[in-house]
């Protein structure tokens, strides 16, 4: 490991953590909060189970089981049971779900594409370059 390392990591990792918040700004545009646009982007994915929703949103069951009912009320996600253990129930989005995440994508790139597209070609150029390594990079992880 070298001196540079650190500071490399860093720089990637405050990068990363300063797009997506910036990016996030066009979210109230979907007309969902924070959290339930959270969840959907989990269930993009597959089915989840509240516990797993729970674990990967770092919340507790109790919390995540009335998110669930408020997108459940709001029709954005629906819940079955599962076939061989009818303890178990799935979440899942439904298509009204699935257009507001789509939606919420859309709004983000097309906000980073006008930046992307701003810049000088030889800095798109180093920018796909950075990202075939990055991209490599996050497979590792």
């Amino acid at each position: 490991m070298t001196a540079e390392t650190p500071t490399l990591a860093d720089r990637v990792h405050s990068a990363a953590i300063h797009l997506l918040r910036r990016l996030r700004r066009s979210d109230p545009l979907t007309g969902v909060n924070p959290a339930q646009l959270s969840v959907l982007s989990v269930l993009m994915g597959g089915p989840r189970t509240i516990g797993d929703l729970a674990a990967t949103e770092q919340v507790q069951p109790p919390t995540m089981s009335r998110l669930i009912r408020e997108m459940e009320a709001a029709g954005l996600v629906f819940r079955t049971r599962d076939d061989a253990d009818r303890r178990v129930i799935w979440i899942q989005w439904t298509p009204d779900g699935e257009g507001v995440l789509t939606r919420g994508r859309e709004l983000r790139i097309a906000t980073l594409r006008h930046q992307v597209d701003a810049l000088p070609a030889d800095d798109r150029r180093t920018l796909a370059a950075g990202l075939e390594v990055l991209e490599r990079l996050v497979q590792r992880l």
